[in-house]
């Protein structure tokens, strides 16, 4: 029950993040959400997802700080260096060889958190291109989801840490010190884009060469990987270029991707196969642009091999492409006449009530095997015939669209291998008691080969489990050295200072002491060691008036304590009879000066002790 209650507090959370924030985490995979809410939770004390839910509506900076956890930044320069080797060496050169060099180059870094591997994708392309083609031909866009990152990652600047990876030679060509830090050079910074997508919502950046998408598909769950990757086989151009990170291989996705080298995880785009459909986008270009359309678009129509038709809501003829001029014999003068008047509106099918159908249902109808007798004693002719809606915009119809598709060669494949596949049925009985027996053995195979199956999915999903914590460890380490760095120059400050304020009380030659408020002893110099006998140490907290020394202490406490009482004076002095540590009476002058802070807050009193006379000899 209380699991189950979690759960529920747990979706629901996400379902707030969604709401208030338009980041949907329902996506990615509920262990690593889990795990990261529950660090933040423990950072917080919180012991149940409701307290930290009610925490993130009272304290809106905690969804910074959440984002940043859930949003695991972890990316560096040439990371896994042999992939990106493999990268350079196979795929780029396709790639390039095939693009035209007057076309430009497309690439999308997916998930490019602080920028890293974008600029190393800029850094190779430059030396396969040469800066200067580099600069005109290439456009490289890397988006991810936070926009932090992105605006680390558009200012190019990285510390020398992080661009420690980076080939010396590389490094010194690409990047400009600044101060402590590297920028990348300004001239080929504008090629690379940053902005914010999400991957899981937002419209894929569209005709891309190249997308790497590296560590980024294991966070989300295997639905959600589904629609990701469908989006990148949208994006890329034919041919494409997939690379992503080592945890990521794409097992269920053959029939979009083919491996290059699954090791490296690197993959080429299967193009997808074309549907059936009106070929041209509508008329309406060409009824609007008169004289003004295109030569290309009214000669790219005219000759398509699919005779085109296109009627106007009033029922007119608007466009007949030159194959359905030829087909059905019509003129230039018929265009605009009343389509029901031409032989066309009933010959091959009647079309007249299919238009009227598709104005009214605004849907596109198939007529298939639609048989044509053109002449006596010809061979028939047949086509299939599609009927679609022309739309200018979403909701406003502006027509119908005809076109006819000659099938007359495969119906004639098609019978002749029902003709082939009934001498075929005959040896198919022959060996249905063979295909028994085998079918037996596959059953067994299969269930061998989905028992494998099973246990690669499962092994594949702890991969990408552990790669998920090491990065995670990894961001942590990050943290935990700002932190450890930041310390180590606190320290070093602190340890300065303290050496300074030293000096100057062993430079001071008197006895100096320093007592806090309630009069207890913060600092006792070697000159009130070497005149009383008492070590630091053993003086350090305790109330000066109550230390068994040589000073007359009664005689002393009213100024200090009348000094405290009184800020308005900053200080007094005054002259004592006392006994030194050897026993020798000595005269000394005491001067009592207040202790104030930056703000003049009273923290204590300074008193320095000096001699007046030679009493001690």
């Amino acid at each position: 029950m209380a699991e189950s209650e979690n759960g529920q507090e747990f979706e629901d959370l996400l379902l707030m993040l969604k709401e208030t924030r338009g980041f949907d985490f329902t996506g990615y995979k509920p262990t690593t959400l889990t795990r990261r809410i529950r660090r933040r939770m423990d950072a917080l004390n919180l012991g149940t997802v409701g307290e930290y839910r009610d925490y993130l509506e009272l304290e809106h900076e905690e969804f910074a700080r959440l984002f940043d956890s859930l949003l695991i930044n972890v990316t560096a320069f040439f990371r896994d260096p042999p992939a990106w080797q493999a990268l350079r060496e196979t795929v780029l050169p396709e790639m390039l060889a095939a693009k035209d060099p007057s076309r430009m180059i497309r690439v999308w870094s997916a998930g490019c958190a602080t920028g890293e591997e974008a600029y190393t994708l800029a850094m190779l392309l430059a030396e396969e291109l040469g800066t200067d083609a580099f600069r005109d031909r290439v456009k490289i866009y890397a988006t991810d989801l936070d926009e932090d990152a992105l605006s680390q990652a558009r200012t190019g600047s990285y510390t020398e840490r992080q661009v420690a990876d980076i080939p010396e030679e590389l490094r010194r060509t690409y990047f400009e010190p600044v101060g402590t830090r590297y920028a990348f050079r300004r001239d080929l910074r504008r090629q690379v884009i940053f902005g914010r997508n999400d991957l899981t919502r937002d419209a894929p950046i569209s005709r891309v060469d190249l997308l790497v998408a590296r560590n980024t598909l294991m966070y989300f769950n295997a639905e959600t990987q589904t629609g990701v990757i469908r989006r990148f086989h949208f994006a890329l151009s034919k041919p494409g270029f997939l690379f992503l990170g080592k945890a990521e291989m794409l097992l269920n996705h053959g029939d979009r991707f083919e491996p290059i080298d699954l090791r490296k995880r690197l993959f080429r785009k299967i193009p997808a196969v074309p549907q059936s459909g009106f070929p041209y986008k509508g008329w309406e270009d060409t009824v609007s642009t008169g004289t003004a359309a295109s030569n290309l678009d009214q000669a790219a129509l005219s000759s398509g091999p699919v005779a085109q038709l296109a009627i106007d809501l009033d029922g007119r003829l608007r466009v007949a492409n030159g194959r359905a001029e030829a087909l059905f014999n019509l003129r230039p003068r018929d265009l605009g006449r009343p389509f029901q008047d031409l032989e066309v509106s009933y010959r091959p099918v009647e079309l007249r009530s299919v238009i009227e159908q598709v104005k009214k249902d605004s849907r596109p109808i198939e007529l298939h095997d639609v048989i044509w007798h053109r002449a006596a004693g010809a061979e028939p002719s047949v086509f299939d015939v599609l009927a679609v809606p022309l739309h200018r915009a979403p909701g406003d119809m502006i027509g119908v669209g005809v076109s006819f598709s000659d099938v007359t060669h495969y119906r004639r494949l098609r019978d002749e291998l029902e003709h082939s596949n009934q001498e075929l049925e005959r040896a198919y009985e022959e060996l249905q008691s063979l295909n028994e027996e085998l079918e037996t053995t596959n059953e067994e195979l299969q269930s061998t080969n989905e028992e494998l199956e099973t246990t690669n999915e499962e092994l594949q999903s702890t991969n990408e489990e552990l790669e998920t914590m090491n990065e995670e460890l990894q961001s942590t380490n990050d943290e935990l050295q700002e932190i450890n760095d930041a310390l180590r120059i606190r320290s070093e400050e602190l340890d300065s200072a303290n050496s300074f304020l030293s000096s100057v009380l062993r430079s001071l030659g008197a006895a100096a002491v320093v007592v806090n408020e309630a009069l207890r002893v913060q600092v006792w110099n070697q000159g009130a060691e070497e005149l009383w006998g008492m070590r630091a140490e053993e003086t350090q907290g305790r109330d000066l008036f109550t230390l068994d020394i040589g000073l007359p202490l009664d005689e002393l406490e009213p100024s200090v304590r009348r000094l405290l009482g009184d800020a308005s004076h900053n200080g007094s002095a005054v002259t004592l009879d006392a006994v030194n540590r050897r026993g020798r009476p000595v005269r000394l002058t005491v001067d009592l000066n207040l202790l104030c802070d930056e703000d003049g807050q009273v923290r204590g009193v300074i008193i320095v002790m000096d001699h007046t006379s030679a009493g001690d000899g």
